[in-house]
């Protein structure tokens, strides 16, 4: 056998249905969309989760849990990368404007200070939010913990 005597297997392939050409075709006449209504119409579109006038299942599930309106998100940074950004930048003070230059958080993000890891030298952290781990390890290194007043 070669590679030129391939064909599909007997039933596999079927000639495509050629809709709307005709009342001679058998398809002709609605072109199998039905009588009337939205989808028998050209250009017509449904919604997403539109499921023919039936209630959707986005309706039909019984809805559950809270979101806060006045919830309050900060971005976390660790106090181990504290201590790297100011071995790489060479200065004891790091306040928002280098954790932002340095790609830790966003422009217009909050920074939270969080306690994961190890902090050696003594620095001067400002931030939007301290937890209680990391405030105790900054002051611990002989460091200082200042927030920002909104």
């Amino acid at each position: 056998m070669k590679l030129s005597e391939l064909k599909p297997a007997k039933g596999a392939t079927h000639k495509s249905k050629r809709i709307g050409r005709g009342e001679g075709s058998g398809r002709g006449g609605t072109a199998t969309r039905g009588t009337k209504g939205a989808q028998a119409r050209a250009g017509y579109e449904h919604k997403i989760g539109f499921e023919g006038g039936q209630m959707p299942l986005q309706r039909r599930l019984p809805k559950f849990g809270f979101k806060n309106p006045t919830r309050v998100e900060y971005k976390a940074v660790n106090v181990s990368a504290l201590q790297a950004l100011s071995e790489m930048l060479g200065k004891p003070e790091i306040d928002l404007d280098d954790i932002k230059f340095a790609g830790l958080a966003d422009s217009k993000e909050l920074v939270k200070i969080l306690g994961n890891g190890e902090i050696t030298s003594a620095l001067t952290v400002t931030a939007d939010a301290f937890s209680a781990s990391a405030k105790s390890k900054i002051e611990a290194a002989g460091g200082k913990a200042i927030v920002i007043e909104k």
